[in-house]
């Protein structure tokens, strides 16, 4: 079905930005200072948001022609394009939004038309949903898994790829006892936190060794 793929949302919100002519500086750079300005890191507004498996922030400015036998065609104002891949219901996300990074959501869509403001939070979402597309196209990189659960599984295959390579051609006793080793090792290891596999290395289970697998999160 359009924007579900299992347990995984697709949210394509498109927000008309603001046009006033009459602005010091025009709603749409300021929204664009403000976005490029964002942590990327676990400190990001969107890591803060439970649920999040990745988000995608854009100013469309104008479609593309792309030449015949299409016609020339554009929009009406710019838009603020919010694009979201979530866990569960799509309803209970925003508003999660409205509440986690409250600060952030704000700052962003103020400089949307018709946005109502996160302080009724049914409002907030209702204005969200009216500015969402159904997203026809979806691809998932995952179908029933949530967020917490995929960088869990990320973290072991990077520790495993680890563990094989600095045991190679050892007994079988030796690697037994390297294997009961790192699985307590792991065990004891606490998920990555959300949003932070692109500046913290995932651990490798070995003591004192950080490889370029565990670093590349391969």
């Amino acid at each position: 079905m359009g924007n579900q793929s299992g347990n995984v949302y697709g949210l394509t919100i498109f927000s008309p930005i603001v046009n006033d002519d009459n602005a010091d500086v025009s709603h749409n750079l300021a929204l664009r200072a403000y976005l490029a300005g964002l942590p990327r890191d676990c400190s990001g507004p969107f890591a803060k948001i439970s649920g999040t498996h990745m988000c995608r922030l854009v100013v469309l400015d104008d479609v593309i022609y792309p030449g015949l036998p299409t016609r020339v065609d554009h929009l009406k104002s710019s838009y603020l394009v919010f694009e979201s891949n979530v866990d569960g219901d799509v309803d209970a996300y925003l508003e999660r939004m409205a509440r986690e990074a409250a600060q952030e959501v704000d700052a962003i869509w103020s400089h949307c038309e018709g946005y109502p403001g996160i302080k009724h939070v049914r409002e907030f979402v209702r204005y969200m949903r009216s500015c969402q597309l159904t997203t026809t196209f979806y691809f998932a990189d995952v179908n029933d898994k949530t967020v917490e659960q995929t960088l869990r599984a990320l973290q072991v295959q990077a520790g495993l790829a680890t563990f094989i390579e600095r045991n190679q051609g050892k007994s079988p006793v030796e690697l037994k006892q390297a294997f009961l080793s790192f699985w307590e090792s792991l065990s004891a290891t606490p998920a990555p936190a959300p949003g932070g596999q692109a500046t913290e290395p995932l651990p490798c289970f070995v003591p004192g060794l950080m490889t370029s697998a565990a670093r590349d999160g391969r």
